[in-house]
């Protein structure tokens, strides 16, 4: 992630790159299975097509948000794509591409099986509070960028709840926790809170599961989060830069019924998508401060309708990641790959 990182990676990932476009051209695969990472797939798909190789690709890039020139590749190169949210096959199946909703593989993972009692247990946490989740994403430029507001709007909270924090196997305990100390000088209005309140966990679907409501970053996690169905909102930060420029390119098709909110701002959060509507408030960039997070959580934590409300939308929004109950997205994947071979 970012220019900088990139180019002084550039010499070793392109030659890894050329390595892997050998290998196929000497080996001849029978089949090449590509799985999202559009940068790089897309040109190994020009190459396997090239050698009469049949191209399926599942976990479809997100060209029905923005770089939607790009679907000539895919018209010409993949031969079967397979998605996992239910409006990308109508997308594609309206510009010419063979594609199949598989379902999410996250909507078939079982409910997390530790008991609140062992959890509470095994990380130290009060089984007499409330616990809120905070995840601030899984790169350390989004820790640096989401997780002071959070810890603030935990300050916001007071000390009557406990705060639960996957730590993301891309970011190391010690990132995390100097993330958190730094985070945690607040302005002297603020009310305290402590380093014993935060808990970090391996594990972002048990604490999701046990946390009472959670602040989630945009991305992968609110569908983990949508899985679990306990309510959530979602929070994001960039420069304001790109959120600029986001805000001019990105343009959604029919098929994602998605309406602007008195701001002009479209929903970016992957839950609001599948449900066609806003189920979960977004915070991003100027509107992503303490005090708005704290007014959100705040009617999430106790017995309200709100609560229900976003509950049953929930429900009703994760009944969507699959064709149907009983389906088995690899099973389909593995399939479609047996049928090319």
């Amino acid at each position: 992630m970012g220019l900088t990182e990139v180019l002084r990676h550039a010499f070793y990932i392109h030659s890894q790159y050329r390595a892997l476009v050998r290998a196929i051209k000497s080996d001849r695969p029978d089949l090449a299975i590509l799985i999202d990472f559009p940068d790089v797939n897309f040109r190994l798909a020009v190459h396997c097509k090239r050698l009469g190789v049949p191209v399926l690709w599942f976990v479809s890039p997100q060209l029905w948000a923005w770089k939607r020139r790009r679907l000539r590749w895919v018209q010409r190169f993949v031969d079967r794509m397979l998605v996992i949210f239910p409006f990308e096959a109508p997308f594609y199946r309206a510009r010419s591409v063979n594609a199949e909703f598989v379902g999410h593989p996250l909507a078939t993972l079982p409910l997390p099986a530790i008991s609140r009692e062992a959890y509470a247990a095994e990380y130290g946490l009060d089984p007499a509070k409330q616990w809120i989740a905070l995840l601030p994403g899984s790169r350390e430029k989004e820790l640096d960028a989401n997780i002071s507001a959070m810890v603030e709007a935990a300050a916001t909270l007071g000390t009557a709840f406990e705060y639960i924090v996957p730590v993301a196997s891309t970011i190391t305990h010690n990132a995390m926790e100097t993330a958190l100390s730094t985070a945690a000088d607040f302005p002297e209005s603020s009310t305290p809170v402590f380093s014993s309140d935060f808990h970090l966990v391996p594990d972002a679907r048990a604490a999701l599961h046990h946390a009472r409501a959670a602040i989630v970053a945009s991305g992968t996690a609110t569908v983990q989060a949508l899985t679990i169905g306990n309510p959530f909102i979602v929070v994001y930060r960039v420069s304001p830069l790109t959120y600029a420029i986001l805000k001019r390119i990105v343009r959604y098709p029919a098929e994602i019924p998605a309406q602007p909110d008195a701001d002009g701002n479209l929903p970016i959060a992957m839950v609001n998508l599948i449900a066609g509507r806003r189920i979960v408030p977004e915070f991003l960039n100027q509107r992503f401060t303490a005090a708005n997070l704290a007014t959100a959580l705040r009617p999430l934590l106790d017995d309200t309708p709100a609560r229900q409300q976003m509950i049953a939308d929930l429900a009703e929004a994760r009944a969507k990641l699959l064709p149907n109950p009983t389906s088995d997205p690899i099973r389909r994947v593995c399939d479609a790959a047996e049928a090319l071979l």
